[in-house]
C-alpha cells in the first residue's frame, strides 16, 4: 500500500482544496492529510482563519477523500507523521516548490499544480469587508489609536476608515463598527449612541462606570442586533487562553486563591488638570486586566469584595494605587494595581495540586510555569505572541460581527443591520457567549468589571492617604 500524506489550513473548503486532494489521493492507495491547529496558524502568523479547526478537520473528512485526518501542531511535525504514518509520497501545491525538498530524506516529494484564480484569502476577502472608525482622543498605558490601526492592518477584511475624536454623542456615519478607546467616562454615552446609530461596537474595558448601565447596554445591543465587544487584549493572548484551560482541565487541583499584580510608574506629580482630563486612573486602566483572570477562574460570584485605595490629593477620583480583596466560598482573591507604585507583575494562581505562575509583564506573556511539589513535575509552556494580543483581539471581533451578518434573518447586504445574539450570559463566567464563540470575555465578566468601577466612583472603598 503506498500513503500519501498532504497539509493545510483547509479554511473555507473550495474547489482548489478539493482538486489538490484528488491529485493527492491518485498518487497512492491511502491518503493522511493534516489540518493545522489554530495555534500553529497564529504561530504562522495566520490570524484570519474564519473557521475552527473542527469545521475545517469536519469540512476535509466530507470530502471523502481522506483515509486519515490528523491535527498538524508544531513545527517540525511532517517529519515526526511521515515516520510515524510510513508514508511514501509527501505532497503539496506548486506554491511551495522547494521548500519542502528536506523530506527527500524521509520520502518522496511531489508537488502538485496549484488551481489559479482561488484562495481562502480571496474568498474570506469577498464574503465580506467591515469598515470601522476609530474614536478617541485619549492617553493609556495600555493602548492607543495608532497601536490598534497598526495592528488592524494584519487583519484581512477590516478597512479602517479614519480617526476620530468627537464630542460625547456623535458616531460618524460611513462605517459598520465602531472601536472606542476614549476616556472612560465617555465610553457609556459613546457606545450607546453608536448602538442607537446600528453600528457594531469594540470598546476599551471598562465599558461603564456602574452595572446596571453595562447591563443595559449590552441588553440594548442584543435588542439592536448588534454586537458589543469588551476589549481586554490579554483574553485573546494565545498563552492566557491555555492557562485558564490547563486549570479547568484540574491540573492544579481545586483553586484557592488567584493573585494579580499590574503597576507602571507615571510622573503623576507633575501631571497639568489636562492630563488628568486626558489620562486613565489606575482602576480604570489596569483594574479590568487586573481583574481578567480573578473573575474567569473564580467566576462573578464572590461573598466579599474589599477596595482601598490611595487617592491624588487634588483629584480624588484618580487612585495612584489600588486593593482588591475578594472572598469566595472555598477561595480567595487578590489584586494590587498602581499608576504610581511598581511592585513586580506576576500572575499566581495556586491549586490544592500545584501552582502556576505567569512572570511579569504577565498580561502579555508568552511564557508560564506549572509547579508543584515535586520539581520533576514542573512544565514551561511557550505560547508566542504577537502584536500584545490586539490582532487577535481585533479577529475575535470581526468574527463576532460576521456571525452576525450570517445568522438566519440577518440583513445580507447592510453589516450593521445584521442579527446577533450579543448579551447572552454565560452561567460560568470562565467561558465565552454561546451566541459569540469567539468573543473570549462573557458580558457576566464585564458587568463585573463594571460593578468594581461603581464602588469606586460610587465612594464605597477605603481611602488611605
Amino acid at each position: 500500500m503506498k500513503k500519501v500524506i498532504t497539509y493545510g489550513t483547509f479554511d473555507l473548503l473550495h474547489e482548489g482544496h478539493l482538486r489538490l486532494l484528488s491529485r493527492a489521493k491518485a498518487l497512492g492507495d491511502y491518503l493522511i492529510v493534516g489540518v493545522t491547529s489554530d495555534d500553529f496558524d497564529k504561530r504562522r502568523g495566520k490570524i484570519n482563519n474564519r473557521q475552527s479547526l473542527a469545521e475545517r478537520m469536519a469540512a476535509v473528512e466530507a470530502t471523502g477523500l481522506a483515509d486519515l485526518v490528523i491535527v498538524e501542531e508544531y513545527e517540525g511535525q511532517k517529519i515526526d507523521d511521515i515516520r510515524k504514518y510510513g508514508a511514501d509520497i509527501f505532497t503539496l501545491g506548486s506554491d511551495w516548490t522547494g521548500r519542502f525538498d528536506y523530506l527527500k530524506d524521509y520520502c518522496e516529494v511531489v508537488y502538485l499544480p496549484r488551481t489559479e484564480g482561488i484562495s481562502s484569502t480571496e474568498l474570506r476577502n469577498d464574503r465580506m469587508n467591515v469598515r470601522i472608525g476609530l474614536l478617541g482622543e485619549t492617553d493609556s498605558e495600555l493602548t492607543s489609536i495608532p497601536k490598534f490601526e497598526r495592528e488592524a492592518g494584519f487583519v484581512q477584511g477590516l478597512t479602517v476608515s479614519g480617526t476620530y475624536a468627537p464630542e460625547q454623542g456623535t458616531v460618524p456615519e460611513d462605517v459598520d463598527a465602531v472601536y472606542i478607546a476614549s476616556h472612560p467616562s465617555k465610553h457609556a454615552g459613546q457606545i450607546r449612541a453608536a448602538l442607537e446609530a446600528g453600528k457594531h461596537v469594540l470598546c476599551e474595558s471598562p465599558i461603564a462606570l456602574d452595572r446596571a448601565e453595562a447591563s443595559a447596554l449590552f441588553s440594548l445591543a442584543e435588542e439592536k442586533g448588534l454586537v458589543l465587544m469588551d476589549a481586554v487584549k490579554t483574553a485573546y493572548v494565545t498563552a492566557y487562553e491555555r492557562l485558564l484551560l490547563l486549570i479547568k482541565s484540574g491540573r492544579i487541583g481545586d483553586v484557592v486563591s488567584v493573585d494579580a499584580v499590574c503597576t507602571s510608574l507615571k510622573d503623576v506629580a507633575h501631571y497639568t488638570e489636562e492630563d488628568f482630563g486626558k489620562n486613565w486612573n489606575t482602576l480604570t486602566e489596569w483594574g479590568p486586566v487586573a481583574l481578567l483572570p480573578v473573575f474567569q477562574i473564580l467566576g462573578t460570584g464572590y461573598t466579599e469584595c474589599r477596595l482601598v485605595s490611595k487617592v491624588h490629593p487634588g483629584h480624588p477620583d484618580f487612585d495612584l494605587f489600588s486593593k482588591i480583596e475578594f472572598v469566595y466560598p472555598g477561595a480567595v482573591a487578590s489584586v494590587r494595581i498602581g499608576k504610581a507604585v511598581k511592585s513586580e507583575g506576576e500572575l499566581v494562581v495556586s491549586g490544592t495540586k500545584g501552582y502556576i505562575i505567569v512572570p511579569a509583564p504577565w498580561w502579555k506573556t508568552d511564557y508560564f510555569e506549572i509547579r508543584y511539589e515535586d520539581p520533576e513535575e514542573n512544565r514551561r509552556c511557550f505560547y508566542p505572541v504577537e502584536g500584545e494580543g490586539i490582532r487577535y483581539e481585533i479577529v475575535a471581533f470581526l468574527k463576532a460581527v460576521r456571525e452576525t451578518l450570517e445568522a438566519p434573518g440577518a440583513a445580507a447586504n447592510v453589516p450593521a443591520d445584521a442579527k446577533n445574539t450579543a448579551g447572552n450570559t454565560p452561567e460560568d463566567a470562565g467561558h465565552p457567549s454561546p451566541g459569540h464563540a469567539s468573543i473570549n470575555i462573557p458580558r457576566a465578566v464585564s458587568e463585573a468589571v463594571c460593578g468594581i468601577m461603581e464602588r469606586f466612583y460610587g465612594g464605597a472603598f477605603t481611602r488611605i492617604l
